[in-house]
């Protein structure tokens, strides 16, 4: 199938690197599938004193400083979407939870309707809250019109070995030392990003079909 017209936005937050790796992990599954791609991390909001207490945190927040921030130019120009965040207490984290409350006037014109939309998460344990925080995320999706684009188990092998969240793709950052889980999370990105671009192409073939005569 080709995806030439796939537009993918991957809009992220990170704090340490995990959820970092699940997006470019997603990117690369876009890419591969033909998408154009833009992979933008949402603004920090954390004081320099709280990063500076963790230095993973500061060491990340440096190493991607080069990565655009994202904008709601970038939800206007992609017609897929894949939004990442830790888990926090649950929940969405307020970075990227902050970027979301910036999109109303978007979605008051119906800019962000019709479009196919995942997430991904990453917590400390493996019941850290990730369900609970991929099914808060899509309330918003859902608010927007866009068509949620869960995991699922289409392919049952990819899921499984990923840990089988049939809502989105997650890592376990107590597990991420081990090679092969680490391996199979990512591949599993990396599938979830290609099912995006392929969704968003025929999504897109069809809202752009000419009118009948």
């Amino acid at each position: 199938m080709s995806t030439a017209e796939a537009r993918i936005a991957i809009v992220y937050y990170s704090s340490t690197g995990n959820v970092h790796r699940l997006a470019q992990a997603f990117a690369d599954g876009a890419a591969d599938a033909g998408a154009e791609v833009r992979l933008r991390r949402v603004d920090e909001l954390a004081p320099d004193a709280a990063i500076d207490s963790n230095p993973d945190w500061r060491a990340h927040l440096d190493a991607t400083a080069h990565i655009k921030p994202a904008s709601l130019d970038d939800l206007l120009w992609a017609n897929g979407y894949a939004f990442g965040t830790p888990t926090r207490y649950g929940n969405v984290s307020s970075q990227l939870r902050q970027f979301l409350d910036t999109t109303g006037g978007l979605w008051q014109a119906g800019k962000l309707a019709n479009k196919p939309a995942t997430g991904f998460t990453s917590s400390h344990f493996a019941h850290g809250g990730q369900e609970s925080t991929l099914l808060s995320l899509y309330n918003t999706l859902c608010h927007w019109g866009a068509i949620v684009l869960p995991t699922g188990y289409v392919d049952y092998e990819v899921a499984a070995a990923a840990g089988g969240n049939p809502y989105g793709v997650s890592c376990v950052e107590e597990q991420a030392d081990d090679d092969d889980y680490l391996k199979a999370v990512l591949e599993a990105a990396r599938h979830q990003g290609g099912r995006l671009a392929e969704t968003a192409t025929v999504l897109s073939s069809l809202t752009n079909r000419p009118a009948a005569a």
